[in-house]
């Protein structure tokens, strides 16, 4: 009903009551809780290493020690376990991936739907989750993001360019072309990520200049795209408009934040969690990666379960009391860093987010090729707006393109092509399409590729 009301209202309207819903999110958001830790994670800035992990221990029996008393569960799957509390033997506790989660979920939540807030989630993968958190976890999520944001000179109430996964347009705003709605209350524009066509680029771009936001906040691949039109026509974003880009809800490639940086004339700064309730990976002002420990338990690991430098990524998040997650497979791959950093944030490093698992491209030949190694095969291709590789069999993918004719040539496919067997071997068959266009998921977000098969 509220949604037919939104579609049938005036553009002013429309504004009116994004900015009325806000305040009411912000109210949830924002209360007590949050003040206390924010000035919590902003005090503990700077303490040391061992200091994070005392934290860390501590909270970890918290949690434990609820789940264990809220979740039925929980409270079997750890019934027969010794030091259950003790992070030291935290490998004798189960993994549990996406499917069992799933499968449990009624189980797992520790409160009903109705005393906690909604978060749903694995859109992408075309079977939804909905995820309970508590008013407090909301709080703490939003208060670690904000001191991180914070760090770059972000507060609510700037004047902030917002791309997300909202469908919040009428056939009207399209036929107008306008791809933005404004909650003048707090200086957010929210741009249609579902719009992000080259005739409908130059509108954007002209509405950014015009609204001079200084700060960029959502899916890297939407901006990236609007970047790209930019860059590839020659047009100038003004100097010393944008104070911080933050990407969000998708894996940031080098290619994404060069693009960026050169456009919008600013810096990238990366954060990693999940709509699930991941702790928080956090870029610093030395653009290193930071795991924040008090957010919850990082182990990366191999095929075999053993700790690696480099694997899947599972989490115990310190967040998640109404849906706990407790040694969770999330289906990320990171690569961890023995390198120090002198920002004065003592938690450790982390070389680089790979990003899902399932965002590679299977070869026989090869093994997996990752989504970074994928998206550098275009360098040295001129003309390409963007692409996407589906894949249903190991023997083949399927190449889709959009191209600008007036650029792209038979050269440049052949070296895209050239780039792409060079990463994927030269027994796999590529199959080529062309399109006008490649929709997004609906959850608004792009993927670059698309990998239908089984687990290799």
């Amino acid at each position: 009903m509220k949604e037919k009301i939104y579609k049938k209202s005036p553009h002013f309207l429309q504004n009116v009551m994004i900015s009325v819903f806000n305040i009411l999110a912000y109210r949830k958001r924002y209360s007590k809780n949050y003040k206390r830790f924010l000035i919590h994670y902003k005090n503990n800035n700077n303490l040391s290493l061992e200091e994070l992990k005392t934290i860390q221990k501590d909270k970890f029996k918290a949690l434990i020690t609820y789940a264990k008393q809220n979740s039925s569960f929980y409270k079997n799957s750890f019934k027969n376990i010794n030091e259950v509390y003790d992070i030291k033997h935290i490998k004798k506790l189960p993994i549990i991936n996406k499917e069992v989660l799933r499968k449990n979920i009624n189980s797992i939540y520790t409160i009903p739907k109705g005393e906690g807030q909604i978060s749903k989630t694995g859109g992408t993968t075309g079977k939804s989750l909905e995820v309970i958190f508590t008013n407090k976890d909301i709080e703490e999520r939003f208060a670690i993001l904000d001191n991180f944001r914070k760090g770059f000179g972000y507060q609510l109430g700037k004047k902030t360019a917002w791309f997300s996964g909202k469908d919040l347009l009428t056939k009207s705003d399209i036929k107008k072309n306008r791809f933005w709605k404004t909650d003048f209350i707090y200086n957010v524009r929210y741009y249609s990520t579902f719009h992000i066509s080259s005739k409908y680029l130059t509108y954007y771009i002209k509405n950014l200049i015009d609204f001079k936001p200084e700060f960029m906040v959502g899916f890297p691949s939407t901006m990236y795209e609007i970047a790209k039109y930019g860059i590839n026509n020659n047009l100038d974003f003004p100097k010393n408009t944008i104070k911080a880009i933050f990407p969000t809800a998708e894996t940031l490639t080098l290619e994404i934040k060069e693009a960026l940086e050169l456009f919008f004339k600013t810096n990238v700064y990366d954060q990693y969690a999940s709509s699930e309730g991941a702790p928080f990976i956090i870029e610093c002002k030395n653009h290193k990666k930071h795991l924040e420990l008090q957010s919850g338990i990082f182990e990366v690991l191999d095929d075999k379960n053993q700790d690696s430098k480099r694997g899947r990524l599972i989490i115990t998040a310190f967040n998640t009391y109404g849906t706990p997650l407790i040694r969770y497979d999330i289906g990320d791959q990171i690569e961890l860093s023995d390198e120090k950093c002198n920002c004065g944030n003592q938690n450790p490093l982390v070389k680089s987010i790979l990003g899902r698992v399932s965002d590679y491209v299977y070869s026989e030949e090869n093994g997996k090729i990752n989504l970074g190694n994928i998206s550098n095969c275009l360098k040295g291709v001129n003309g390409v707006v963007k692409f996407q590789i589906e894949q249903n069999t190991t023997e083949k993918i399927i190449l889709k393109i959009v191209s600008d004719l007036t650029k792209y040539s038979n050269k440049d496919e052949k070296l895209f092509l050239e780039n792409l067997k060079s990463r994927l071997g030269n027994s796999i068959f590529i199959e080529v399409k062309y399109l006008n266009d490649i929709e997004p998921e609906k959850s608004g977000k792009y993927r670059i590729v698309k990998n239908n098969l089984k687990k290799q």
